[in-house]
């Protein structure tokens, strides 16, 4: 009598353990009735069940980040470069992404792999460096496009690493060498410029004004004092010496 009424209470706990389901904040039940699906996912919180007959299935609605390996991809400037990037993904429609796909997550990684192998074998090498945001950008919108219909929403995808082969590293670093010492010269350039063109400036003012000009000799003598050298050549203004000179005879 006893293992009766024990056999009795199992019974009743497995069918409640069958009936009774509790369901996160961030999770939706999506249920089969008889192979039918209800009209409206269920969740959050206490989810009761007919037992044998309905089944249900989980669905998390927090955002999935999914690492798409490395992929072998040609430019379209013939470049062979290894890529992976990150997708970022949630599930806005539970039922959709139970019903319409299989298995949404797997899907959703593979289309992943094929539009990144697409999309920058479509991409010179040098886009690809220089403006990974738009392609970004274009990346989303494809994939945006494509999970649509399984209810699912691609909010990011990052480019993470690009990487070349060894001989285009090298080309990559000359290039780079080869821009900073034009940019120097061009530095350089405008400075010798911008100089020559003080330079015309002040010969225009001192010319203007004999005494500035007098002046500016004897700071310069003063300088050359300072300095530690043994011998100082330097030139004598004509108006300094012609009273020492011997007038020329008149005829």
């Amino acid at each position: 009598m006893i293992s009766a009424y024990l056999f009795v209470l199992v019974l009743i706990v497995i069918i409640l353990g069958m009936a009774i389901k509790i369901l996160n904040e961030y999770e939706r039940g999506v249920i089969f009735r008889l192979g039918r699906v209800l009209p409206k996912p269920k969740g959050p919180g206490l989810i009761l069940l007919i037992p044998i007959i309905d089944k249900m299935v989980r669905v998390s609605l927090r955002t999935v980040v999914h690492d798409v390996p490395p992929q072998d991809v040609i430019t379209r400037d013939n470049v062979s470069i290894k890529v992976n990037a990150v997708v970022y993904f949630r599930v806005i429609e539970p039922m959709r992404a139970i019903i319409d796909v299989e298995n949404f997550l797997y899907a959703t990684s593979q289309l992943s792999q094929t539009t990144l192998r697409s999309v920058l074998g479509q991409a010179e090498l040098d886009e690809l460096l220089s403006h990974r945001e738009k392609i970004n950008e274009r990346l989303q919108e494809i994939l945006d496009k494509h999970t649509e219909p399984w209810g699912i929403k691609v909010s990011n995808v990052e480019v993470k690493n690009v990487d070349l082969p060894q001989e285009m590293q090298r080309a990559i670093a000359r290039q780079a060498e080869a821009e900073r010492e034009r940019r120097a010269k061009v530095i350089s350039a405008e400075g010798e410029f911008q100089a020559a063109a003080k330079l015309h400036e002040a010969s225009d003012i001192l010319s203007q004004n004999p005494m500035a000009l007098q002046l500016r000799y004897l700071t310069t003598l003063v300088e050359i004092s300072a300095e530690k050298t043994s011998t100082i050549i330097f030139p004598l203004p004509m108006d300094l010496i012609q009273a020492f000179m011997p007038k020329p005879s008149e005829k």
